[in-house]
């Protein structure tokens, strides 16, 4: 017969840490509901982060800038993703890593400025 007792420390963690999460969730929203007011009007519903209105017809057309900073803000993000366990290492890796980091870097910087000389971080 095989002896579950080790597993139950797990499964307490695992009922506190949904417990917790379930009570970050619904009480705010509960709170919420208790005390505030339920008027909504145009300006709470109108679109206030991607810039063009939500629901009109999906094959509707617009600026492809949306997509450009998106693409520029993922390439950064992975490089700072890239750079860090690379300084760490860097004692381990020796110039090969130095030499290789290098050369993304650079490869970072020409595309940065080729979006640059293209127009596409600039906004009207």
């Amino acid at each position: 017969m095989v002896d579950l007792s080790q597993y139950l420390p797990i499964l307490i963690y695992l009922v506190i840490a949904f417990a917790l999460s379930a009570l970050f969730v619904f009480l705010p929203m509960g709170i919420s509901y208790l005390t505030g007011s339920h008027k909504p009007n145009a300006e709470k519903n109108s679109e206030y982060e991607c810039g063009f209105p939500a629901f009109e017809d999906p094959r509707s057309q617009f600026d492809v800038r949306f997509y450009l900073v998106a693409i520029l803000f993922i390439i950064f993000d992975l490089e700072a993703a890239f750079l860090f366990p690379w300084a760490v290492s860097l004692k381990e890796t020796g110039w090969a890593g130095w030499t290789t980091m290098m050369v993304f870097l650079a490869e970072l910087v020409i595309g940065f400025i080729y979006a640059w000389k293209k127009g596409a971080l600039d906004w009207e």
